[in-house]
Formats: C-alpha cells, structure tokens, sequence
C-alpha cells in the first residue's frame, strides 16, 4: 500500500469525534491488537499505534472521558460513529446500545434488522452497525473520569 493510499485508509478507519452532553471531555484512540510470541513460546497481546493496517487486522478504540464540569454530568449520553472501513467486532462489558440506520434507532445488535433490497428484513450484523452510544445510568461526578472500549476488524 502506496503512502497516499494508506493515509487515505487510516482518515477512516479513526472514529469520527464522539459527541457527549454536559462538559464532559472525551479522547478518542485506535490500536491495532498484534499476537506475538516470546522466547519461551508464550504469546502475548499487544496494542500497537496504528501504522500500517491491512483488511482483518481487529483494531480496539479507546474512549476516555472527564467530567470537566463543577457539577455531576446526568443523562451522559456518548455516541461514536462506526468508522465506514471497520465491522465492529463488539465491545465487551461496556454493553452499548448500537445503530444500524446511522443512528435513527437503537438497540441490541440481537434486537434489530436491516431493510433488505426486496423489502424482507433480515437479523442486524456486526457489518451493519454504524453508531455506538452509551447511555449512562447515573451522573458522573465532577472531576470524574472512565473509560470504553469497542473493537473492530478492517473491512
């Protein structure tokens, strides 16, 4: 893969700035999750810095958030767009909400279903999912800060 073309690439595969309600600042990271294997024949997983990436690579996205504000953040809402090169691959026990309609309706992956081109419907897919939100329960506290995670695989 040419300079350019990769450059290109790595413009879409990083996420699209989250978007939270309150003054809750958010910092959005990728890496790309490498199997290696040491001396003594024990592999290990590393996140690496994405330079090169290639269709299959599984990439992990980090969202850290702040609670910048005096006050609790309530109803902290933080949707992220799924990046248009990646399926998303799930995202462990942060048990976000997903959308596969650019963010019109949201649910479980398991709950929704694509329109199909002869008007059927079918199952909603990791490939279909197009937007993340988490949509927390309680307030974060000022000065309060966390983190979520997602996973995807290069398209």
């Amino acid at each position: 893969m040419n300079i350019k073309a990769f450059l290109i690439f790595l413009a879409a595969v990083v996420p699209a700035p989250a978007y939270a309600a309150n003054q809750v600042a958010l910092d959005n990271s990728v890496f790309v999750e490498r199997v290696t294997t040491d001396a003594a024949g024990k592999e290990r997983v590393l996140l690496e810095e994405p330079k090169i990436v290639v269709p299959g690579d599984r990439l992990v996205f980090v969202l850290n958030y702040r609670n910048a504000g005096a006050q609790p953040a309530d109803r902290f809402v933080i949707t992220n767009p799924m990046p248009s090169a990646v399926r998303f691959a799930g995202a462990g026990n942060n048990s976000p909400l997903v959308s596969v309609d650019g963010g019109k309706a949201w649910g479980t992956l398991e709950t929704l279903s694509v329109m199909q081109p002869d008007g059927t419907r079918r199952a909603a897919q990791p490939a279909d999912v197009t937007h993340i939100r988490w949509a927390f329960q309680k307030p974060i506290p000022a000065g309060a800060t966390g983190k979520l995670m997602f996973r995807g695989v290069v398209k």
